[in-house]
């Protein structure tokens, strides 16, 4: 998630195309008949939403100003619909790249172990989720802190719904487990998470802090919490709630990079 500091138009910035050009290579490098079929459909749908493709089927999507969460735009306005839209919109191609290329990976684990169906609905769910819990977190802000930004700050992007799915992916793994943020130190997986909010937000001023951290906490109560239960009790389908296996079991190492890099308007990225 991020938040621009510059007046953004009503689409993203397209940049050189190299980011892109690193996306279509990743995908080749993993190789497509290997990627899950809700991965694979999550991150083409994004790319295409980015260059906008679908206009040319005369369906308009919603732009990065008309998507983006705030707790204006929700809770004053009651623009629901950015709850969801927010999270499948990027500022740039960068900012696509470092969410897809990281998606990738929880992608890869994740779906195989929930099974298809419930993987798009723990990503749907998600994606709301988190969108809903910034904008309480920033209610809740706003009215303890006394800081208006808080209220008008609008956030784009996936990386909240990356950060609770990696609470799913390092969940399981023992307690001893050591993991490398960014490339720099290790430190114990379950808590690189928490490690990589802090050195983003510190790096990446844009970065929405609020954001990854409604991500994290989204993670926390489907693993520890009530949310597991209530989401796939009522879940209805042939990837029903008790199929799948434990949502962290990981046994490969796992290397943290940054989701997100800074740009842009009042619009924090995600």
């Amino acid at each position: 998630m991020f938040g621009p500091r510059r007046r953004w138009g009503r689409g993203p910035s397209r940049g050189s195309g190299f980011g892109l050009m690193l996306l279509a290579a990743q995908l080749g490098q993993i190789g497509l008949d290997r990627i899950p079929p809700v991965t694979l459909a999550t991150v083409v749908a994004q790319v295409t939403i980015f260059l906008n493709v679908w206009r040319r089927f005369h369906i308009r999507l919603p732009t990065i100003r008309d998507a983006c969460v705030s707790a204006f735009h929700v809770w004053h306005h009651r623009q629901w619909r950015r709850l969801f839209w927010a999270a499948f919109l990027h500022v740039d191609e960068w900012h696509l790249y470092y969410n897809m290329a990281s998606f990738l990976w929880k992608g890869l684990s994740l779906e195989r172990r929930l099974g298809s169906g419930k993987f798009l609905y723990v990503i749907a769910v998600f994606s709301v989720l988190i969108n809903s819990l910034l904008i309480g977190i920033n209610m809740l802000a706003v009215n303890v802190l006394e800081e208006g930004h808080y209220y008008t700050d609008c956030a784009v992007g996936f990386s909240g719904v990356i950060f609770a799915l990696k609470v799913l992916t390092t969940y399981d793994l023992p307690r001893g487990h050591m993991t490398a943020v960014m490339g720099l130190f290790t430190v114990p997986t379950r808590l690189a998470c928490w490690v990589e909010l802090l050195i983003t937000s510190l790096l990446f001023p844009n970065v929405s802090f609020v954001g990854h951290l409604a991500g994290i906490l989204v993670g926390l109560l489907y693993v520890k919490g009530p949310l597991h239960d209530l989401m796939h009790g009522t879940f209805i389908g042939p990837f029903g709630s008790r199929q799948a296996q434990s949502v962290g079991s990981y046994q490969h190492n796992q290397q943290y990079s940054s989701d997100a890099r800074a740009t842009g308007q009042e619009i924090k990225f995600m």
